[in-house]
């Protein structure tokens, strides 16, 4: 069967019809945060000189909001280091763009490099961080995001390099897939990207911590209750003891 890639917008639309679906599945009628607002708590985990490589699709966006007064060089595994935020639209160079695609701004003393030398960077294991998508996380960290069976689809790209070699894996996604199943699991269904490689995951409506004892539910959003995301998640939920509302500032 011949591989079938997804362009960066049907992958976009596809983003959004999972967040559809994903609030559509929730009885009790309450609403999670956005995807800017997902991609905010993100950002936050970024500290002054990291290098943090940004995902297609959600993850593009903590570019535009990278917390004022810190230096971060944000990677893009197509040869960029050191890119700004995302252009408005019929603006930028592109040229330069980040792994969804989008022209992105130029940054002072940004650098520009060949795939091989972008990869060097990865598995040399310069990235503080990675953000990325996925389909299923398993409650070991276990994370699928290159290939779905139900569609007969899918593409590794550089997923393996950048979940086996980032310090730091965190993943941004809807709490439960389009037909409303799980998506944070106790063992992944789909073919693995990588094994126990996650850190933190952040959905529309908690934080959680990856831990060698298991899942730690660290924020929700507003509204929401431990109990009310342990019934949309499979695997059993630590809770914190400073457990919060997500907090973006």
């Amino acid at each position: 069967m011949q591989e079938q890639k997804w362009r960066p917008d049907e992958i976009m639309q596809e983003k959004a019809l999972e967040k559809k679906a994903s609030m559509e599945a929730i009885s009790r009628g309450k609403s999670g945060i956005d995807d800017q607002t997902q991609a905010v708590r993100v950002a936050k985990e970024f500290q002054d000189g990291m290098v943090v490589n940004l995902g297609i699709g959600t993850p593009t966006l903590c570019s535009n909001f990278v917390p004022a007064g810190r230096e971060v060089l944000l990677h893009a595994e197509n040869g960029a280091l050191g890119y700004g935020q995302v252009c408005g639209l019929g603006e930028g160079d592109p040229n330069l763009i980040n792994a969804s695609g989008q022209p992105v701004k130029a940054q002072p003393g940004m650098s520009f490099f060949e795939h091989a030398e972008s990869f060097a960077i990865i598995r040399g294991g310069f990235l503080n961080i990675c953000v990325m998508g996925a389909v299923q996380v398993s409650e070991k960290g276990d994370m699928s995001n290159w290939f779905i069976p139900k569609k007969g689809m899918g593409t590794i790209g550089g997923a393996m390099d950048l979940a086996f070699c980032a310090r730091k894996l965190i993943i941004i996604m809807s709490h439960v897939a389009k037909d409303g199943s799980y998506k944070i699991v106790k063992e992944c269904s789909y073919p693995i990207t990588a094994p126990r490689c996650v850190d933190l995951i952040v959905t529309d409506i908690a934080v959680i911590e990856v831990t060698k004892r298991g899942l730690v539910l660290k924020e929700v959003a507003p509204g929401w209750t431990p109990e009310d995301v342990q019934a949309l998640t499979e695997p059993k939920l630590a809770i914190a003891p400073d457990l919060h509302e997500i907090e973006v500032i």
